[in-house]
């Protein structure tokens, strides 16, 4: 019986030996050759593998630097997380200028707190967005409102996300924000956007996105979109940055110079901003009639 075992385990041994020479060989032979300079441009980025540049992870992103290294140019890729320090670095390591990019921050675009939007029903099931988002409109009726379950703030790498306990809403600390877009991706119903942190951090945007008609999103949220157009007549006289679709009005933030006047003339207060905006002047009060 031993001597069969010893068989058994030097014939295996010799197959194991022969395979491996066979391995090594072919991968001697086909081996290729990486270039060193991926390596080290991976180890200057972040590498928290976001995909916020638009490529698979940082290395996927260092192969893009190297191969735009190659063509003498790099000025079109930026590393969100990053930011101008890192892609600096790069730019001297390369001797390439970089690209000004704008500095980012994500924005929620839903104003439907506990006040505003109040539960109606109540959920019973596992605390995630995604889940809930595929089961029920929503607490409070809304289909398209945040639903609380902070899946954002789990996946925010940078912790700049907070659920605020009071509101039921998160809260990104811009401090912190990188711009990576995990909230993005995350979020089932597409509350985040990625947006220009603006001069002097002045941004103004549309705090709903819901598609509904006017009297069904009041129904569910006091602070609703109705797609009234004023918003658009005012800004239409200025810089044409509104457009009105599908029952939701939207600002294009590369048109919008932040003047602050469409916040003023919504009905609802479904616009939010960054800063306090001007009141319109009232206006002059009628001249009595003379006594005679």
């Amino acid at each position: 019986m031993s001597q069969i075992i010893l068989f058994s385990v030097l014939t295996l041994g010799s197959v194991a030996a022969v395979f491996a020479t066979i391995l090594y060989v072919i991968a001697q032979r086909f081996a290729v050759e990486e270039d060193p300079r991926l390596s080290e441009v991976a180890e200057m980025l972040p590498g928290i593998n976001c995909g916020a540049c638009g490529f698979p992870g940082c290395p996927g992103m260092a192969q893009a630097l190297v191969e735009g290294a190659d063509q003498g140019d790099i000025s079109h890729l930026n590393c969100p997380p990053g930011g101008t320090e890192v892609m600096a670095t790069i730019g001297g390591y390369f001797g390439l200028e970089t690209g000004s990019a704008k500095e980012t921050v994500a924005v929620l675009r839903c104003g439907g707190s506990c006040e505003h939007a109040p539960a109606r029903s109540e959920y019973d099931g596992p605390r995630s967005c995604v889940i809930a988002h595929g089961t029920f409109a929503g607490e409070s009726g809304c289909p398209f409102g945040c639903l609380g379950h902070g899946d954002c703030e789990v996946v925010c790498p940078f912790d700049a996300i907070t659920m605020n306990s009071e509101t039921g809403l998160p809260e990104v600390d811009q401090q912190l924000c990188t711009s990576c877009g995990a909230c993005v991706r995350a979020c089932p119903r597409k509350l985040f956007q990625i947006r220009p942190v603006g001069r002097r951090d002045r941004r103004v945007w549309i705090n709903c996105r819901s598609t509904e008609p006017a009297v069904l999103a009041r129904k569910n949220c006091a602070v609703a979109c109705i797609a009234c157009g004023k918003c658009k007549t005012t800004c239409d006289s200025i810089v044409q940055a509104i457009t009105i679709e599908n029952n939701l009005a939207y600002i294009d933030h590369d048109k919008c110079i932040s003047c602050g006047k469409c916040v003023t003339v919504c009905p609802t207060k479904a616009i939010a901003a960054t800063f306090e905006p001007p009141q319109p002047k009232p206006k002059p009060a009628a001249a009595e009639p003379a006594a005679t």
